[in-house]
């Protein structure tokens, strides 16, 4: 495995550095990351950005807005929290988190912190979460990413992904943190964050000291795609299609909400919205049902000939097809 100091607290720079050692600059082994940002709200790929982020408090608090390439939930970080990445060249398959969560769980264990997986995609520690991990893939390769709470400000969490600037009460606050948890409350002693991120780097390098230094043409390169691919109106948020039909499910994978367009009995448009993972783009999820009749047997029919089973992660085709038609 190497390692890659990423250098930056800028978020789009952070995602482009992700995104460069994936698809364009491929090094022979596994790329580790390690990395924080200044305050940011994460929207998942599939997610209707204005209903799950109170966007005038974000912009009012200065906090920045970015649609990462993974699916799942929006999550807020901080100075006070980490990100970490691993960028693996592998067959394609289905979606596994365990070979990446497990290392970070040792790593926390050493420094005497008990955590636990809790089978879908969250890190908890005596069942309140402190870490989301989402997965996609790229080219020839699967990204795992995850957050890690350390020592972040719960308060502007619920603040900035409140819809309804109005809930935000005492409440609600102490409703999230009956929930969540930040590593630092946990840990035998204190510790500030550099020295909790040396050592979970150095856990996970298992003592290895294989690292890449970023080059001024990578640097140069990264960027571009920081603006391109990440810090744009368009790829954050995307378009919005009208529609006449709006349904939701939730399943063990996720929820998922379609937004469509029927004319005629067909699917003119499509739109879908959610937390859940995925190995296809949601164009492609989309494209699946255009031009075909709004009909639960011929919407599951088109699902499973794009190739939809076993590409979204504990949905099955059968399941999709339910939130389409009745």
């Amino acid at each position: 495995m190497i390692y890659i100091e990423t250098g930056s607290t800028d978020v789009y720079y952070n995602f482009g550095l992700e995104y460069y050692f994936t698809l364009e600059k491929r090094l022979p082994e596994t790329v580790f990351l390690f990395w924080r940002t200044t305050p940011t709200l994460m929207v998942g790929k599939y997610q209707n950005v204005l209903e799950e982020i109170n966007k005038p408090y974000a912009d009012e608090h200065g906090i920045h807005l970015v649609r990462r390439m993974s699916g799942g939930g929006t999550i807020y970080t901080d100075m006070g929290g980490w990100q970490f990445t691993f960028i693996q060249h592998k067959e394609a398959g289905e979606i596994e988190f365990s070979q990446y969560i497990a290392p970070v769980i040792g790593a926390l264990g050493e420094m005497g912190v008990s955590a636990a997986f809790n089978g879908r995609n969250d890190l908890t520690i005596d069942g309140r979460k402190f870490s989301g991990n989402a997965q996609y893939r790229l080219g020839d390769c699967i990204v795992h990413h995850g957050s890690l709470l350390f020592d972040t400000d719960i308060a502007q969490m619920v603040a900035s992904t409140t819809v309804d600037s109005y809930k935000i009460t005492s409440k609600s606050i102490k409703s999230v943190r009956d929930r969540v948890t930040n590593i630092s409350e946990h840990l035998p002693a204190p510790m500030d964050a550099e020295t909790f991120k040396a050592t979970m780097v150095r856990h996970i390098m298992n003592g290895s000291a294989d690292t890449y230094t970023v080059t001024p043409e990578d640097d140069a390169r990264i960027r571009e795609i920081a603006g391109e691919q990440f810090q744009s109106w368009e790829r954050i948020f995307g378009r919005s299609p009208k529609f006449t039909i709006d349904r939701t499910g939730r399943f063990a994978g996720g929820k998922v909400q379609f937004k469509l367009d029927v004319q005629k009995g067909i699917i003119q448009d499509a739109a879908v919205y959610g937390d859940f993972f995925s190995t296809l783009d949601a164009d492609t999820l989309c494209a699946a049902l255009l031009g075909c009749p709004y009909e639960r047997g011929a919407v599951l029919a088109a699902l499973r000939s794009h190739g939809i089973d076993g590409a979204v992660y504990r949905i099955s085709a059968e399941e999709l097809a339910s939130v389409v038609v009745d």
